[in-house]
């Protein structure tokens, strides 16, 4: 799997500022984002061997879930901090880091910061809330990832992955990466027919923010960043839409822009296709918006609050990223 690199003028007509966007930010990602057969996620470069190494503790923890809960958590961004206070790579909260945290690289000292050894503590982390909540009902798995999410007490509590919003997507965005196989095919010419057609009839559709699934459009969340709040609107976010576009053709995304990204396969220049993704963002942890690329460097996209689902050229933006196609036999929980 190669990432995007060199001009995206030729792909997409855009400006020379998303050219270097693309070329600068994509660059850093490693040339080879894939790693064997126990590793089929696309992860920098630098992380590899770690992710390898520490996703296998224990039965519970694989390689690819391992990935995909970094991607979740931070993007692979080790100095990420949240509003709460969870601290780098893998979102350790103090309190668990003092309790949890280990001197993976053999330095001396535990520092959360550090991705030697936040990774590995994370992997450990995981295997002993596996070992907590292994007897209450269910999907194993589910269950460990719920109890990272909003604590073993709440999983014991209700028998399962809590009744919250978001420790529900957390389970389900997370266990959707995970399973994206090495190998898998992409999207064919057929199933990207399908989902520009869907999305087409969808043109003129409200936005709204945390709006759409794979059935249709639906009222969303509150709030966006500018505080629009989407459970007044019923239909589609950006990933909304594709992610119903595409299920209309048989193939699960994962809910955000970013996860679906993670869930693609990157698309080199001079390669485009209708049906492909398009992403914007600074970074792949910071992918803020995604549309389906219908040709002649336009996309049907829904762009931002108070518009409505509608074709756009692709240089709308000026953070242009990447283009991916969706991987085929991504499952959905």
């Amino acid at each position: 799997m190669t990432l995007l690199k060199g001009s995206t003028a030729a792909l997409v007509g855009a400006g020379a500022t998303a050219a270097v966007v693309v070329a600068a930010l994509v660059q850093a990602a490693g040339d080879d984002p894939v790693v064997g057969a126990a590793l089929s996620m696309a992860v920098p470069a630098e992380y590899k061997t770690l992710i390898e190494e520490a996703g296998n503790t224990c039965p519970e923890v694989s390689p690819n879930l391992l990935a995909a809960l970094l991607t979740q958590e931070s993007g692979f961004n080790p100095k990420a901090k949240s509003p709460v206070g969870a601290q780098g790579i893998a979102q350790f909260m103090p309190s668990t880091w003092e309790t949890h945290g280990i001197d993976g690289n053999g330095d001396g000292k535990r520092d959360v910061w550090d991705p030697e050894d936040a990774i590995p503590s994370s992997a450990k982390y995981l295997c002993t809330i596996a070992e907590d909540v292994k007897d209450v009902p269910g999907n194993k798995q589910n269950n460990m990832l719920a109890a990272y999410n909003a604590g073993s007490g709440a999983v014991r509590k209700y028998g399962g992955v809590p009744p919250y919003k978001e420790t529900q997507n957390y389970v389900r965005s997370i266990t959707a990466l995970a399973n994206k196989q090495q190998g898998g095919k992409v999207a064919d010419s057929g199933q990207a027919a399908t989902a520009i057609n869907a999305a087409k009839g969808m043109l003129g559709t409200p936005y709204s923010w945390g709006g759409g699934n794979a059935k249709g459009p639906s009222t969303g969340t509150c709030c966006s960043p500018s505080g629009q709040n989407g459970k007044t609107v019923r239909g589609f976010d950006c990933s909304g839409l594709t992610l119903y576009a595409y299920a209309q053709a048989g193939v699960a995304l994962p809910r955000t822009a970013a996860q679906q990204y993670a869930a693609s396969e990157p698309v080199n220049p001079g390669q485009v296709k209708p049906g492909d993704l398009v992403f914007y963002g600074s970074s792949a942890a910071s992918i803020h918006h995604v549309g389906i690329y219908v040709g002649g460097g336009w996309m049907i996209d829904a762009p931002r609050p108070g518009t409505q689902v509608r074709y756009s050229p692709m240089d709308t933006m000026r953070d242009l990223f990447a283009v991916g196609r969706p991987i085929t036999n991504n499952k959905e929980i």
